[in-house]
């Protein structure tokens, strides 16, 4: 890993995380990215798809259908999704979607768990990101499987990689947080700081007048923060108008930011980067102390790491 500049330079790496399939990881993912684009036009954001068997960021970001990554001397060169300009930063990214010829990005991906590792460390080691990338957003498959023990394991080998921490995404329901609250245990046994819970599809925005109407239920997510001592970084209602814009697919990444400045979640993104950007810049006391979760996240205590 030492010999990588791409990932050794990277200032923030952040691992989204739940221990749920379907609450929105991606789309939390794509959101995060979109959000921090708006934030500076100097930032630079990267996103890693680790969900091999379902890698749906390069379809989130609008990138082109049958893009693929060039192998440079230095490794794979991610595809640039949105070029930075005068009011917004650039968003690249990685995913297994890049290296599948054409005719296979409709089938399945039948790998074992060794193809899984090896392919993993290959993404963590062969990347060549830019340098000084600002922040990487790693989006990951649901459970604690081997792409998550082989992703924390390859970036604590080198003291430059260590994640800052990780985001969970869970919706209000307890079917989701309680396998949510597993993957807290997972982090606290892998020593992985939990910097904040999102509780996603937290009721559904009406795209006339805005108001907000519990569909499922609500609160889940932060019962679940309060009781494992997490931050709680806030509900994201279900909008249509997310899907639409991300299934309009006009003019690439570009028209897709552009096509998000009008979207009713910008707002609620922008405070979750704000409390993002506060928890990674915070103070090593404050960080130290938020990594030490309650021993209440199985409900019967952990053993800290």
């Amino acid at each position: 890993m030492a010999d990588q500049p791409g990932l050794s330079s990277v200032k923030n790496i952040i691992l989204v995380l739940s221990g749920k399939g379907g609450v929105g990881k991606s789309s939390t993912t794509l959101q995060l990215a979109l959000a921090l684009s708006l934030s500076s036009p100097t930032i630079k954001i990267g996103i890693l798809d680790i969900d091999l068997t379902g890698p749906n960021i390069p379809h989130l970001l609008s990138i082109p259908h049958g893009s693929r990554i060039i192998q440079t001397a230095h490794g794979w060169s991610p595809i640039c999704a949105i070029p930075a300009s005068a009011t917004n930063g650039s968003v690249e990214c990685m995913s297994l979607s890049f290296l599948l010829p054409e005719a296979d990005r409709d089938k399945s991906i039948v790998w074992r768990g060794p193809k899984k590792t090896a392919m993993v460390r290959q993404f963590l080691s062969e990347v060549a990101w830019t340098p000084g990338l600002d922040y990487l957003l790693v989006d990951t498959p649901p459970g604690t499987s081997d792409e998550h023990i082989s992703l924390v394991e390859a970036l604590y080998k080198n003291p430059d990689t260590h994640p800052k921490g990780a985001v969970l995404v869970t919706t209000p329901q307890a079917v989701s947080t309680a396998d949510v609250r597993k993957e807290l245990n997972f982090c606290v046994k892998v020593g992985v700081r939990v910097l904040g819970v999102i509780e996603n599809m937290s009721g559904f925005m009406c795209p006339c007048c805005g108001v907000v109407t519990e569909v499922f239920s609500k609160g889940g997510g932060e019962r679940l923060a309060r009781e494992t001592g997490v931050e709680f970084w806030g509900g994201v209602p279900l909008d249509g108008g997310l899907v639409g814009l991300v299934e309009k697919r006009v003019g690439g990444g570009v028209g897709l930011l552009e096509r998000y400045k009008g979207c009713g979640l910008r707002g609620v993104f922008e405070g979750i980067v704000g409390k993002l950007v506060e928890s990674v810049n915070g103070d090593p006391g404050e960080e130290e102390k938020r990594k030490n979760i309650n021993e209440d996240v199985n409900g019967d205590g952990v053993e800290e790491k």
